[in-house]
């Protein structure tokens, strides 16, 4: 990755109208090319960018928040 176009979590999470914490969560997990240095890790426009538009990257079998359905049977 160069350096120039690095982001922070933060910023690209702002930019793109997500979660600092689910960006993390794809960092550490490998979904998001990014980049550690020290505590704070750091990405591309173009790797969000790629991220979004690859539904292979998206979809892990699940979709994340409450289970759909009735909870009271």
């Amino acid at each position: 990755m160069e350096t120039e176009s690095l982001l922070s979590l933060k910023e690209a999470a702002a930019r793109f109208g997500l979660s600092h914490s689910h960006l993390r969560l794809l960092a550490r997990s490998g979904r998001l090319r990014a980049t550690r240095m020290g505590r704070d890790w750091f990405t591309t426009a173009a790797a969000v960018t790629a991220y979004l538009q690859d539904p292979a990257l998206r979809q892990k079998g699940r979709r994340p928040g409450r289970p759909s359905g009735n909870r009271n049977r």
